[in-house]
């Protein structure tokens, strides 16, 4: 196996690569602060399942490690983006006899509006749009991303911070680019994502912290939460305030989340 390692600075990446041609690959987006990737050994797990469950060969964590630190060496507040394809080959959808993955590194900058809206909290809308069932790719944070695009599509005609987005068996699943989760009678709770979805990386850091239990929650039931949150690399957590003609007092869900966060800090 070969695998070529590519920077924004560096990289032309081929019209035949497969990452482009079928979204063969996969991706994870952090936040880099003084110089280091927040959650990175939960990044590197990401990508290593991810290639794990898409057939990709093995990846040399160890050289992927040491190119990001050399690229982010002067990032002070920023985002990476990593993106792993099958790089070129085969015939078709056929996978390639000898596979090159090839990694793409690159910097966005930091939402700024992402601090603010921490303190003020998020309106959500309800998508029109629903995401399909397929356990085989369920969680993974793949290159095929249509349906969040049509999602962010239908989302400009909405005035909202963001969209709620159920499955087609209308048990809600997440945001349009963020995980859920809920208290209710403190249980933490946040929807199953056996047959869709994207387990994100902050999701998990509290999994690894808190109690969380998965399930199926419809519309309905999430209206009934005390309190309702959004969460992702990039923004940490941040309260629902309204979820269509639903509200949710801030000062209790902000009340709820600090009693829960020093919960886990005492244990």
């Amino acid at each position: 196996m070969q695998t070529i390692i590519f920077t924004d600075a560096t990289s032309t990446v081929s019209n035949k690569d497969r990452g482009l041609n079928y979204g063969d690959g996969f991706f994870t987006t952090a936040k880099v602060q003084n110089t280091e990737v927040e959650h990175w050994p939960l990044h590197c797990a990401r990508l290593i399942e991810c290639a794990a469950r898409l057939g990709f060969d093995e990846l040399d964590i160890s050289a992927l490690t040491q190119a990001v630190n050399d690229y982010i060496q002067s990032v002070s507040l920023g985002v990476l983006k990593i993106v792993v394809t099958r790089g070129e080959g085969g015939r078709g959808y056929a996978l390639p006899e000898q596979p090159q993955t090839t990694i793409l590194l690159s910097q966005l900058a930091f939402p700024a509006h992402y601090n603010q809206q921490a303190l003020q909290g998020f309106k959500l809308a309800v998508s029109p749009i629903k995401l399909a069932s397929q356990p085989l790719l369920a969680g993974l944070k793949t290159l095929n991303r249509l349906e969040q695009v049509m999602i962010k599509r239908a989302m400009d005609a909405q005035t909202c911070d963001d969209v709620l987005v159920c499955d087609y068996q209308n048990n809600v699943i997440e945001a349009s680019a963020a995980n859920i989760f809920a208290i209710h009678n403190s249980r933490v709770v946040s929807p199953n994502l056996q047959n869709c979805g994207i387990k994100g990386v902050y999701l998990q850091s509290l999994c690894d912290k808190l109690e969380i239990e998965f399930i199926d929650i419809t519309l309905p039931e999430l209206l009934q939460m005390d309190a309702v949150y959004l969460c992702n690399s990039l923004m940490a957590i941040v309260p629902v305030i309204a979820i269509a003609d639903t509200e949710f007092d801030l000062t209790t869900s902000l009340k709820l989340l600090h009693g829960l966060l020093a919960k886990e800090s005492a244990c």
